[in-house]
């Protein structure tokens, strides 16, 4: 690993490294990110090497160890350049049929590539994906295609050039009217103009002064900040770089939550590498500017993604929430200015200093710039991890990208922004993703879940599994957030199982606001979104299940009762035999019934039924 001590260095080592690679070569971009790991990915990686050594093709082969590429759902993934040929659900017994089909006689495996669920048409290359038709990967980019833990690999894709250019080219109050004119706003959840949040930080008054990268991602159902940690770990390096330099700060920290492993070695390797290379530490490229980044492991704690509690959990003590003002920007980690951004912000970054403001701002609405990475789960056909421009519509990304709702089931609502975020119903399914539209529909953009629903979601029970959600983390420092949640899981708890009353709406829909008007941190200030979304959306929901005690979508037990449809069913008994309670009875070939006063619903019939006859009354 060469020291790079100047800007010209960079350059020429940039060069070399293009010039020794060897075009000829087969590269293999194999996902090692822990999705993919989750579905044995690292087997399939021990199995391919072993057919690359039992042809003696080590000099002709490369397996490319990557990030995500995007499409979790059909893991492990992998590419073969440089013909692009896209593979799924690739397991270690296929690597001899990759080696000597594909690699060596170029035959492609129809059994490897994605068929579409409804035209059943199969997808050969990478390129004509029809998950990435619609999404636009600038940060994204890099990820599923470089090998994150080599720093060399990144230099070759043109990483660290924005460095160089902001170093010695740019000051820093230009460096920070780019990212102001740019119109980036931070990616974490509040959507708080980067630029600014820069410009009040340099402008603060003392000789030290921080920057932290914000990696405590944990929305349940979000996965984007570890995905990008662990796929491209140097852009969110690069963007910090470039962050300290601008408000003169020397010393960085990535918080990071323990539960990720492998973005903790990942971005371990990254910063060792670039201290060794000499683009950390001291001189930085030979213009005098010295900065150093420390990782530090989160316990955790939900609440330690809200920057004051995050502040104080790097400090070393319990990660409580702090009152605000004083913002970060003036009075941060040990009484210092500090800019706080996500990982994702810094990893915009370098694109828009090499790229310009002016190309950034193009991209997105006019309010909310450039692109967002979204993980996209729960009843969608495509789950994974997608970026696409702001103001991409919902429609867009639930059925164009994600392929519409499993099983034919009817799409009811998406879930947004994380457990303090929104629901929304298919009456806005043709609304822009961006922070305005999505804080108007009564939910926020936060990190970037996306959670889809469908009929069978309840959506009083979704309310309640969010606000326990919170309940559980809230740090309870504050009597708004820690009595209101209570109040309202206990609200919630008894309209699912019930025992609502007239007025519980009533009720909700007061707690909520008080807690928004006064809890001490974002935490309690959101948390009622959930609630209040879902009521404004689903009221009817609510009225059936405290007057009419119903629960349509089959979920809360106290409130439905399972029947068997006796036009549809044909007696193929494979409910009778699976019942753990042995509470359905009928001939073979002849309609079931199901006792009520047997039946625990668990739903195995109701799930096992191919002809659909089994429902909910």
């Amino acid at each position: 690993m060469q020291k790079i001590r100047t800007i010209s260095d960079l350059e020429d080592i940039r060069e070399s490294i293009l010039q020794d690679k060897d075009s000829e070569k087969t590269i293999i971009r194999l996902c090692l990110s822990t999705g993919c790991r989750a579905q044995k990915s690292l087997k399939v990686n021990e199995a391919l090497e072993n057919e690359i050594k039992k042809y003696g093709l080590q000099n002709k082969i490369e397996i490319k160890k990557t990030g995500c590429h995007g499409f979790c759902e059909m893991g492990p993934i992998m590419v073969i350049e440089p013909a692009n040929i896209f593979y799924c659900n690739v397991k270690p017994k296929y690597a001899g049929d990759i080696i000597s089909e594909t690699v060596l006689n170029g035959n492609v495996i129809n059994r490897l590539l994605w068929k579409d669920p409804l035209t059943k048409e199969l997808t050969k290359t990478e390129k004509d994906f029809p998950v990435y038709r619609k999404q636009r990967k600038n940060v994204f980019y890099n990820s599923g295609k470089i090998d994150p833990t080599d720093i060399d690999d990144y230099i070759a894709a043109g990483g660290y050039s924005a460095l160089g250019k902001a170093l010695a080219t740019m000051t820093p109050p230009e460096i920070v009217k780019t990212v102001v004119d740019s119109g980036l706003r931070g990616r974490g959840g509040g959507g708080f103009p980067t630029g600014i949040k820069w410009r009040i930080c340099s402008a603060a008054p003392g000789d030290i002064k921080y920057i932290i990268a914000n990696g405590d991602e944990g929305d349940p159902g979000a996965f984007m900040d570890r995905s990008l940690m662990e796929g491209d770990p140097h852009a969110i390096i690069e963007g910090m770089i470039i962050a300290a330099f601008a408000i003169g700060a020397n010393q960085g920290f990535i918080y990071i939550r323990k539960e990720y492993p492998i973005a903790i070695d990942h971005l371990s390797i990254a910063i060792k590498q670039a201290e060794e290379c000499g683009l950390l530490g001291n001189d930085i490229l030979g213009t005098g500017f010295n900065f150093t980044i420390k990782i530090d492991r989160g316990a955790g704690a939900f609440v330690c993604g809200e920057e004051t509690a995050l502040m104080i959990s790097i400090e070393g003590r319990s990660g409580i929430p702090r009152s605000r003002p004083p913002y970060p920007a003036f009075e941060g980690l040990w009484g210092k200015p500090t800019v706080i951004n996500n990982v994702e912000t810094f990893a915009n970054i370098p694109k828009i200093i090499l790229k310009g403001a002016d190309w950034y701002s193009s991209i997105g609405t006019s309010t909310s710039k450039g692109t967002k990475i979204f993980s996209l789960v729960g009843k969608v056909r495509n789950t994974g991890l997608i970026e696409v421009e702001m103001g991409t519509t919902l429609r867009e990304i639930i059925f164009d990208i994600g392929g519409g709702v499993r099983k034919g089931k009817r799409f009811k609502a998406v879930q947004t922004g994380g457990p303090s975020g929104g629901c929304i119903p298919i009456s806005r399914i043709d609304m822009p993703i961006d922070y305005d539209s999505l804080k108007d529909a009564g939910a926020i953009m936060g990190s970037g879940g996306m959670i889809v629903m469908d009929e069978t979601s309840c959506m009083v029970d979704v309310a309640r599994y969010f606000i326990n959600f919170l309940l559980f983390e809230s740090c309870g420092k504050c009597i708004p957030c820690r009595e209101g949640l209570k109040q309202m899981h206990h609200i919630l708890t008894n309209i699912c199982e019930g025992l609502g009353e007239k007025g519980d709406i009533e009720r909700l829909e007061e707690l909520a606001h008080f807690m928004m008007a006064t809890s001490l941190c974002g935490l309690g200030g959101t948390a009622p979104n959930p609630v209040l979304s879902t009521i404004r959306y689903f009221r009817d929901e609510y009225d059936a299940h405290i007057y009419d005690k119903k629960c349509s979508a089959g979920v809360c037990k106290n409130l439905f009762e399972y029947v068997i449809d006796a036009e549809l069913c044909n007696g193929c008994t494979i409910c009778k035999l699976k019942c753990p309670e042995k509470a359905i009875s009928g001939e073979k070939k002849k309609p079931h019934s199901i006792n009520p006063l047997l039946c625990i619903k668990c739903g195995i019939c109701f799930n096992l039924c191919k002809r659909e006859a089994i429902r909910v009354k």
